[in-house]
């Protein structure tokens, strides 16, 4: 099928205004995909060579950032895409943080003051392996947890999850501010195919370090999470940070719209690499064809 098809798709995966968001109008898995996965992995191939080139402007640039969240249900493949889509670049300027429960120390600041550390700096590509937005979905299956953060009981009041993705919200839009292009991407998978890759994780053993027994106990939680999933992204969905709802039961479909996604962003924000200095350049050239005289030659 023609490119636009796929270009088609990645549209309709972009979630720029959450009013009305529902997260059942987005299927996990895409009926007739635009390209078959031999294909798919040719285009990822080639949307990789490109974005290593634009981190390189980027870098050089050192005026703008990206910062590419990744949430999902377990079993996802949030692990093996940002493996996919991130190796062919530059370790220099991209860097993986994968976010886990917070530990003491984390607990004694704001939710969002452990992430600070994480953030790109200019020229720089972040990937984010869970976020914040933990603090709007675990947190918010298990109340329980909510009760061990210590929050003043002033600030947990009926509109606390309302206020929490505000907040979310705007800090996103500052980052964006900032020069910083935000991009979130949420692997959409479905139950049954979570499953299979439970089954998976148990007969193959390079895989079975991955299962974790917790892992059944919240697949019962499965419409909570859904829940939250959308009330999150129907709250933080803006043009300025977009949520990305990829069908994630093809994992090399998957792998595709996320990188097309970075590609189009960063040939958008159009990094350029520094003009250069004319004269000093023709001073070094001069200075280096005349040093053979320093060295007695």
């Amino acid at each position: 099928m023609p490119k636009t098809d796929l270009a088609r798709l990645i549209a309709d995966c972009r979630i720029e205004d959450g009013k009305g968001f529902r997260l059942k109008d987005h299927a996990p898995r895409v009926p007739d995909p635009p390209l078959d996965k031999a294909a798919a992995e040719v285009a990822l191939s080639a949307a990789v060579a490109k974005l290593d080139g634009l981190q390189q402007r980027l870098y050089a640039e050192d005026r703008q950032s990206v910062l590419a969240i990744f949430q999902a249900m377990d079993g996802a493949g949030k692990d093996s895409t940002i493996r996919a889509v991130f190796s062919g670049i530059n370790p220099q300027g991209c860097q993986v943080a994968a976010f886990k429960a917070p530990g003491p120390a984390e607990l004694e600041h704001d939710f969002l003051w452990r992430h600070m550390h994480a953030l790109p700096a200019r020229g720089n590509i972040a990937v984010h392996n869970r976020s914040w937005y933990e603090e709007a979905l675990v947190v918010r299956v298990h109340p329980e947890i909510l009760e061990r953060r210590n929050i003043p009981a002033a600030a947990a009041d009926g509109d606390f999850w309302k206020t929490r993705l505000r907040d979310i919200a705007n800090f996103e839009q500052y980052l964006a501010n900032q020069g910083v292009i935000v991009l979130k991407f949420f692997l959409n998978l479905s139950f049954d195919e979570q499953r299979d890759r439970f089954l998976s994780r148990i007969d193959e053993p390079e895989k079975t370090w991955k299962f974790d027994a917790g892992d059944i106990a919240e697949r019962r939680r499965w419409p909570d999470y859904q829940e939250a999933y959308e009330a999150a992204i129907g709250a933080t969905a803006t043009k300025q940070a977009p949520w990305i709802v990829v069908p994630a039961d093809r994992k090399w479909l998957a792998r595709l719209i996320v990188a097309e996604t970075l590609l189009a962003a960063l040939e958008k924000a159009d990094p350029q690499y520094p003009k250069a200095d004319t004269d000093g350049l023709q001073a070094i050239r001069s200075a280096l064809l005349t040093d053979g005289a320093a060295k007695g030659g």
